[in-house]
């Protein structure tokens, strides 16, 4: 015991140190704990036995914030969503993302919408994408008459300006670029003909 004594580490670490236990090394290791609130921050003086001082500072959870809390990125990336997606839509995106809530259950359209009005964040209005003049990967290449995955070799080239929150969410194209002369110019020239085979099927491929 007088050797565990010496090495606080091994002692706290040990296989048969219970909570009981660590509580009690506390209290005998520390006089006392002064805390002070700054602003969003908790400090924090630890007085050791023997005359040591420690400080910590902790960041103070914001509001609504707990430990059933969701992944810090969920915030934005649904902010972002909530621009482009219906609530269900967003739902759908989130699972094949692997995206959980806080209790590490699965998205569904109603759990979106608590978690949007938690938040204050507006619900997806039909057509407020257009009202930007922003578009989808498929509009854009039905915009510019192209396949969508000739649309997506444009964009990974550079010859279509384009962003997408993070891989897998959908790719944002504005109008403006859609019009730009050389936007035009490259659809044109990588434009090809459509088989007028009647026997020839049209495969759909992912393009997140």
């Amino acid at each position: 015991m007088l050797a565990m004594g010496a090495d606080l580490v091994q002692a706290w670490r040990h296989p048969n140190a219970t909570a009981v236990t660590r509580k009690r090394i506390i209290r005998a290791v520390l006089r006392e704990i002064v805390v002070r609130v700054e602003k969003d921050e908790i400090r924090l003086a630890l007085h050791w036995q023997g005359g040591d001082h420690t400080q910590l500072a902790v960041r103070k959870n914001r509001t609504g914030l707990h430990r059933w809390g969701a992944a810090p990125d969920i915030d934005d990336l649904i902010c972002s969503l909530a621009r482009q997606l219906p609530d269900r839509a967003i739902a759908s995106l989130l699972n094949r993302l692997g995206k959980t809530t806080g209790r590490q259950n699965g998205w569904t359209q109603s759990r979106v919408c608590t978690f949007r009005n938690h938040r204050g964040i507006a619900v997806y209005q039909e057509g407020e994408r257009v009202a930007r003049g922003e578009y989808t990967l498929q509009e854009a290449a039905e915009r510019l008459g192209m396949h969508p995955m000739t649309v997506l070799r444009m964009i990974r080239a550079g010859h279509l300006p384009a962003t997408q929150y993070c891989k897998g969410t959908p790719w944002v194209i504005r109008q403006c670029d859609l019009e730009r002369p050389d936007v035009q110019r490259c659809a044109k020239s990588t434009q090809r003909p459509i088989s007028t085979v009647p026997g020839q099927l049209a495969l759909a491929f992912s393009t997140t």
